[in-house]
């Protein structure tokens, strides 16, 4: 599955997926000065950061696996800062994925 986010769009999206499901997130390049620095999960138990790439043009790429047999949840949050500005970088992106199993009776 391939996730699109584009400057202008919303900065927190939902996403209910089932176990097993690989979600490529891609974040084009953003309008301001900043840049694409990080990615990271909130529950790696149920979605994992399985890798991460930045291209030199700002476009950035994170392979999300979403894992585990039972319901839950994470919030992936992606973090942008200008590279000439010191300090943490802040998230700028936000997506809460739910994780549901398939049902065990019909």
């Amino acid at each position: 599955m391939d996730l699109v986010v584009g400057p202008g769009d919303a900065v927190e999206r939902r996403l209910c997926v089932r176990p097993g499901t690989m979600v490529s997130l891609v974040l084009r390049p953003r309008a301001d000065d900043r840049r694409w620095t990080a990615v990271h999960s909130s529950a790696p138990v149920f979605v994992l950061v399985a890798g991460w790439q930045v291209d030199s043009d700002g476009r950035a790429r994170a392979s999300l696996r979403c894992t585990g047999t039972r319901a839950g949840a994470a919030v992936v949050g992606v973090s942008a800062k200008a590279p000439d500005v010191a300090g943490a970088a802040r998230v700028a992106f936000t997506l809460h994925v739910s994780v549901v199993p398939y049902a065990k009776e019909g």
